[in-house]
C-alpha cells in the first residue's frame, strides 16, 4: 500500500477534479446542463452528484485498487457493507444539493479514508470559494487555492469573547423541532445560516464562527456528511463531538449519526456540550 502522503496527493488532484466538474454544471458549461434532479429518501440527487461520485471512484480505484481499501459513497451506498476492510473511504461527492440546486453556492466535495473507525485523511474541496482544505491525523490541517497552499492553526486570539457573543453557523434546510428549541435557548446572539456541513466546518475554520450543531431527528446526518469535515477541523485544533464529549465513529454498519453533535473552535467546547444536554433534557421533559 502507498504512504499516506502518496495517497493524500492523490486524493487532492481527485478533489480539485472534482470540483471543477461540479463548477461546470453550477455554472451551466457542461455538456448536457440538465441536472435531471431525482428524490431519494426525500433527499434531491442530480446528474452532478452520479458523475462527480463516478470520477472520484473511477479515479481513487485505478490509482488505489480494490485490495486494502473498501468504498463508501454517498451514490452507491447499499444498506449491507459487505467488507471486511480496515481501510475505507467515505464520500459525498456532492455535499449541500439543494443549496447547489438553489445557487447558494454552498457545496462541497468530501472524501475521507477511515482506518478502523476514525479519519486519517480528508480533503473538503468549496469549488466557489477555490479553495480545497486537507488533513491527516496528527499531521495538521492546510488549505489550498491553485496557486498557494499553507497551514491553518485554528487560534483563540480572543479567547475571552464572551459565550453570548459566539457565533453558531447553522442548516438552511436541515431543522425540526428540537433543533429549533435547542437553538432559541442557547445564549448565542449571532446565527449564520450557511448550506453543506464542508461549508459550515470551513466558517469556523475562517473563523467566521465558532459553534455548528446537528441534532438527528427523523433522520441524521451520514458518515460521509461528517467525516472529512470532522479531520480537517480537529487538526487545526477545533473539536468535533457528541455532547457527551464522546468521539465519532465511522465505518460501524450504520451510517447514521444519531444524537447531538457539536462542532466548535475548541473554545467553550465542553460546557456547551454540558449545556446542549441540559436544554434537551428540559424539552423533552417539560415542566407541568
Amino acid at each position: 500500500m502507498k504512504d499516506l502522503p502518496e495517497i493524500l496527493a492523490i486524493a487532492r488532484t481527485v478533489g480539485w477534479g472534482a470540483a471543477e466538474i461540479l463548477q461546470s454544471y453550477y455554472h451551466g458549461t457542461a455538456k448536457d446542463t440538465n441536472l435531471n434532479v431525482q428524490y431519494k429518501q426525500n433527499e434531491p440527487v442530480t446528474v452532478a452528484d452520479v458523475t462527480v461520485s463516478q470520477y472520484i471512484l473511477q479515479n481513487l480505484q485505478a490509482a488505489l485498487g480494490q485490495e486494502d481499501f473498501a468504498y463508501i459513497s454517498e451514490e452507491t451506498y447499499q444498506s449491507e457493507l459487505n467488507h471486511n476492510k480496515n481501510w475505507v473511504w467515505i464520500i459525498d461527492p456532492l455535499d449541500g444539493t439543494s443549496d447547489f440546486i438553489e445557487k447558494t453556492g454552498d457545496y462541497a466535495v468530501h472524501i475521507a479514508l477511515v482506518k478502523e473507525h476514525r479519519p486519517v485523511l480528508a480533503v473538503v474541496a468549496i469549488p466557489e470559494a477555490g479553495k480545497l482544505y486537507y488533513a491527516t491525523k496528527d499531521g495538521g490541517t492546510f488549505v489550498e487555492t491553485r496557486t498557494d497552499a499553507h497551514p491553518l492553526e485554528l487560534s483563540l486570539k480572543d479567547a475571552s469573547k464572551r459565550l453570548e457573543d459566539l457565533t453558531i453557523v447553522v442548516s438552511r434546510s436541515h431543522r425540526n423541532q428540537r433543533l429549533e428549541y435547542l437553538l432559541a435557548h442557547l445564549p448565542f446572539h449571532n446565527q449564520k445560516s450557511v448550506g453543506s456541513v464542508g461549508c459550515k466546518i470551513a466558517t469556523i475554520l475562517e473563523q467566521q464562527a465558532e459553534v455548528y450543531i446537528s441534532l438527528s431527528g427523523k433522520s441524521a446526518p451520514k458518515d460521509w456528511d461528517i467525516a472529512a469535515p470532522e479531520l480537517i477541523l480537529t487538526e487545526a485544533g477545533g473539536k468535533f463531538t457528541h455532547f457527551d464529549g464522546t468521539e465519532l465513529r465511522y465505518n460501524t454498519g450504520d451510517i447514521n449519526q444519531w444524537g447531538g453533535l457539536l462542532a466548535s473552535n475548541g473554545q467553550y467546547h465542553q460546557k456547551l456540550c454540558q449545556e446542549a444536554e441540559k436544554i434537551l433534557a428540559q424539552f423533552e421533559t417539560p415542566s407541568a
